[in-house]
């Protein structure tokens, strides 16, 4: 059985998902002004401009003097604008409603056995945190998910200022428990993000690799997780 004392966890398609493709969320909102957009163009867009912007202002923007909300609104409206929606007004409205909407569970779900797995581990005593590269939407998200209770602290790039694979947001958690990285394990989605930058500073880590996702290097099969209800075994095994 592994020596484990805290557990820090991504979030993003690794305890919470998107209800819908963000064009979906985008083009009804589009719809809401009296403009239409295929969710296909806008989910095309948007991960193009997305990529772009991260590329230009990591960490959304936060060494640059950006604000998270401005590096969205800034997403949001460069999505729509290449999408063929130019006028600034309904622009402006649009990104404001939807920043605001993502600060909320509205477009958010729980994934399946997260919840419960989440209470058994707090009842089995483990200190829990989060490492996420979210901004710092994120409490207000987990509260409104019903998740925030089982965790004693929530660390988001934005308000470390370093972004996973960034070896200091893994040294801060280990900080915050006073637990050394050999008692400590990360789970997670990413191989590189979440897997291999937990390892890289001493950590256990747990890759949660739903079906039809790629094989990861290197990875031994009893740190892989197929769901997430998969973790307690793996630690009592390990």
């Amino acid at each position: 059985m592994l020596r484990l004392r805290l557990l820090t966890w991504d979030v993003k398609d690794t305890l919470l998902r998107l209800r819908q493709p963000v064009g979906e969320s985008y083009a009804a909102e589009a719809r809401a002004h009296g403009v239409q957009v295929q969710p296909e163009m806008l989910s095309r867009s948007f991960r193009e401009v997305y990529r772009a912007q991260s590329r230009h202002f990591p960490n959304y923007g936060r060494g640059q003097g950006l604000s998270s909300r401005q590096w969205w609104v800034d997403v949001v409206k460069q999505t729509f604008r290449l999408s063929g929606v130019h006028e600034d007004g309904v622009l402006t409205l649009m990104a404001e409603n939807l920043y605001h909407d993502f600060c909320s569970a509205h477009n958010w779900e729980v994934l399946p056995g997260a919840s419960e797995t989440l209470s058994r581990c707090c009842q089995r005593g483990f200190h829990m945190g989060v490492v996420s590269n979210f901004d710092n939407r994120l409490e207000n998200v987990l509260s409104q998910s019903n998740l925030w209770h089982h965790f004693e602290f929530v660390l988001t790039s934005e308000d470390t200022g370093f972004a996973k694979p960034d070896r200091r947001i893994f040294e801060k958690a280990l900080r915050l428990s006073g637990v050394p990285p050999e008692q400590a394990a990360h789970v997670g989605d990413d191989y590189t993000r979440d897997y291999r930058a937990a390892r890289a500073v001493g950590m256990h880590g747990f890759l949660l690799r739903t079906a039809g996702q790629g094989e990861e290097p290197a990875v031994p099969p009893e740190h892989v997780l197929p769901t997430l209800g998969h973790l307690l075994a793996l630690i009592e095994k390990g």
